[in-house]
């Protein structure tokens, strides 16, 4: 368990430190906040996508794919619930703030922090069962999410499935289904591109809390409260009720460390976009990101006692 604990911390202390070259980086004006967006197009554009395709470039197994039928019932039921309970949630906040801190309960971020982590901790045999849930967060991010930000009259079915992680996510699962290997040419290039997930996205995030006013985002109470249902309690709740369903160890622990990544750094784009509380937004985000540092190592060795994985 020791030896657990010490290689996920190891893996989560590593991401850090990427942030942490984004967080200087910032500071010292070499990369300025005008330049974060256009690295973010790129990550979702361009990088991610590559790294969903690379990541389902093997081999179609009758086991497989029952796998990741499972995975999709399993990560929508546990989205579905998420949903239900986050419905009282923050009701004495201002109706601008309670929207924005359930919408970051909610929503991890998956795509940024999520698959980077199960890349590192779990291996690439696990990275399927990620790309899953990642569609099934951006369904509901997509739907429910912005739902609860906007209006029911907000959602829009081309947003929810015309997005860049819910493309490269079909395109890689046409090529997967359909037995496709792309040219070796190609195929270095995409895996080239989407090796650089894991760095970029970590600068990135490091460059946006580098703008955080960190003497008031450790004061508000219904933020730290929101950090400790994200990062624990969800957790938590993901792991005790997949315990008895004994899924195997890699899709257990993908879900139950998926579910403790800190608040999706979207809730403060979705925020702005649909006239809610930016500032509470972002401070959740920034607040979440760097307490994860702490529970995330505790995440992954209680996913791995559980399934036998350690």
């Amino acid at each position: 368990m020791l030896e657990y604990l010490l290689m996920v911390s190891s893996q989560v202390g590593t991401m850090f430190l990427m942030m942490a070259a984004g967080f200087a980086l910032a500071k010292r004006r070499l990369l300025t906040q005008a330049a974060i967006p256009q690295m973010t197009n790129l990550l979702l554009t361009v990088v991610l996508p590559c790294m969903l395709v690379d990541s389902m470039q093997i081999e179609r197994t009758p086991a497989l794919l029952g796998s990741m039928g499972y995975t999709s019932l399993l990560a929508a039921g546990l989205y579905v619930l998420y949903c239900l309970l986050s419905i009282p949630l923050f009701r004495r906040q201002n109706s601008a703030t309670g929207k924005a801190l359930r919408f970051g309960t909610l929503y991890g971020n998956v795509g940024f922090m999520g698959l980077p982590l199960i890349q590192l901790v779990l291996g690439e045999q696990a990275m399927v069962y990620g790309v899953i849930n990642l569609i099934v967060f951006n369904l509901f991010n997509w739907s429910q999410g912005v739902v609860l930000m906007g209006g029911r009259r907000q959602v829009s079915l081309k947003q929810a499935v015309l997005n860049p992680g819910i493309l490269g996510t079909v395109v890689a699962l046409v090529l997967f289904l359909c037995g496709i290997t792309l040219p070796s040419m190609v195929g270095s290039a995409v895996s080239f591109l989407g090796s650089m997930n894991t760095p970029l996205a970590m600068v990135i995030i490091g460059a946006q809390m580098a703008s955080a006013d960190w003497r008031s985002v450790f004061r508000s109470p219904a933020i730290l409260l929101a950090c400790g249902l994200k990062l624990v309690a969800m957790p938590l709740l993901t792991a005790l009720i997949l315990y008895p369903l004994h899924p195997e160890p890699d899709l257990y622990c993908t879900l139950v460390l998926l579910a403790g990544v800190p608040t999706a750094s979207i809730t403060a784009m979705f925020a702005q976009r649909y006239g809610q509380d930016v500032s509470t937004s972002a401070q959740l985000v920034t607040v979440s990101t760097l307490l994860s540092i702490l529970t995330l190592p505790c995440c992954g060795v209680l996913a791995a006692l559980l399934s036998g994985a350690a």
